[in-house]
């Protein structure tokens, strides 16, 4: 049985996000004959060396297992997961997550034993254990929740509140009433005199909400945008007044109607949150593709796309903002001559890889004539691309396939394009 490593390290920019979750799916379709899959949750504060006698007492009892094979198994992964720990005096400031266990490919016999090792971007706070027919990676896909700050203003004529959410989580930071006299004035006012006393208190009112909301959010270091939210027309009053500043305004990203303000109007807000959230990451998918496509239809230069242009232009250090699909699913196909050492490489589909390799059988190779091409080394495409944005620094936008503009870039541009800083000569 052929022991497979993989180890994933600091998950925290947008880049790693989309690396965790295309991991987890990979996890998540990998599944055991048995109970045999084991997953281990270390928070920051466990002792490693109580972790390892944990697994001793678990290697223990797993010695009581009927099935010869199962047991064999899971001795042989906890033996694993203790070796992986024994690299670790302790564990790292989120805490440690370890996969291991034999997966199965084909008929019994044929199983890999194979260990994942990952460092979350966020603390875990319980430690677990568990040996199952499958991998447990709820805590993991829910790093992948939305946990942008979102600014939540909730307000109309006679009372408004400020909070701030972070995936589901709402946090109130400060209620305001108004003050303002009603609609109807006290007696012996005039009516324009007392609708002037009334316009001042909201002027007055909208000035109080907006320097403590200006105050407040903007010592937010990751805020991504604003919510305002209320019963009435008074929100779209202050949205349209010159009560927010200039930053903030620019973060507005939705202005919503609830039937409540107080605490209440903010639940409503947060129950709405994911669908109005994804919404805002599919509009950025779209306007960055947009973006795109003005430099190409209007011919600036600024536009390229395709493997080929794509590459050129990392490799001259022109590109601006390089665009992936997410849905990009090419090999890079790397072939060498046995005989002279000529290399060659193509792109193919998964797919096409088998029929690829066995017309290799009967190819010729272009320096010495020779039969004996063979596949030297196969790289996923958008891995590459991924590495390659990595060490320039490059602005690397990972695009969905939720939007018509998503689905444009893959099926007409071939999944890469980019925009250039500038245009290239010649």
């Amino acid at each position: 049985m052929r022991l497979q490593e993989w180890k994933l390290v600091s998950l925290g920019d947008s880049v790693s996000r989309f690396k965790l979750k295309r991991t987890l799916e990979t996890l998540a379709s990998k599944e055991g004959r048995g109970t045999e899959l084991i997953s281990l949750y270390v928070p920051p504060d466990r002792r490693i060396h109580e972790v390892m006698n944990n697994l001793r007492e678990e290697y223990g009892t797993a010695s009581n297992i009927k099935s010869r094979v199962t047991r064999k198994n899971v001795q042989e992964a906890i033996e694993k997961v203790q070796q992986r720990l024994k690299l670790f005096k302790t564990p790292p400031p989120n805490g440690l997550v370890i996969f291991c266990g034999a997966i199965p490919y084909g008929a019994p016999g044929n199983e890999k034993m194979e260990i994942y090792t990952l460092e979350p971007s966020e603390r875990i706070n319980v430690y677990f254990y568990r040996c199952d027919s499958h991998f447990h990676l709820e805590p993991l896909f829910d790093m992948l929740r939305e946990k942008d700050t979102y600014g939540v203003l909730v307000l109309d004529s006679s009372e408004a509140i400020l909070g701030t959410l972070r995936g589901q989580k709402m946090n109130v930071l400060k209620e305001f009433t108004s003050g303002i006299p009603g609609k109807h004035r006290a007696g012996g006012q005039s009516a324009r005199r007392f609708e002037r006393i009334r316009e001042a208190a909201i002027n007055d009112y909208f000035k109080r909400v907006g320097r403590h909301t200006n105050e407040m959010l903007g010592q937010i270091s990751d805020l991504r945008g604003v919510i305002i939210g209320g019963p009435g027309p008074t929100k779209h009053d202050f949205e349209e007044g010159e009560y927010l500043n200039y930053v903030l305004k620019q973060k507005i990203i939705a202005t919503i109607d609830t039937s409540y303000v107080s605490e209440t109007g903010l639940d409503e807000i947060a129950d709405r949150s994911q669908d109005l959230l994804k919404g805002v990451r599919y509009v950025e998918d779209k306007k960055i593709v947009q973006k795109f496509l003005y430099e190409l239809g209007h011919d600036t230069g600024l536009a390229s796309y395709g493997e080929t242009q794509v590459r050129k232009h990392l490799n001259a250090g022109l590109v601006d903002v390089l665009l992936l699909s997410e849905k990009l699913d090419r090999l890079h196909v790397f072939v060498k001559c046995k005989t002279c050492g000529h290399p060659e490489d193509s792109l193919l589909s998964r797919s096409g890889l088998t029929k690829f390799e066995q017309e290799l059988l009967s190819k010729p190779c272009t320096k010495c004539g020779n039969t004996t091409l063979a596949i030297d080394n196969t790289q996923n495409l958008l891995d590459e691309f991924v590495e390659i944005a990595e060490k320039g620094s490059i602005n690397l936008q990972m695009i969905s396939t939720e939007t018509d503009e998503g689905v444009m870039l893959l099926e007409s541009f071939g999944g890469i394009a980019a925009i250039l800083r500038y245009r290239p000569s010649g």
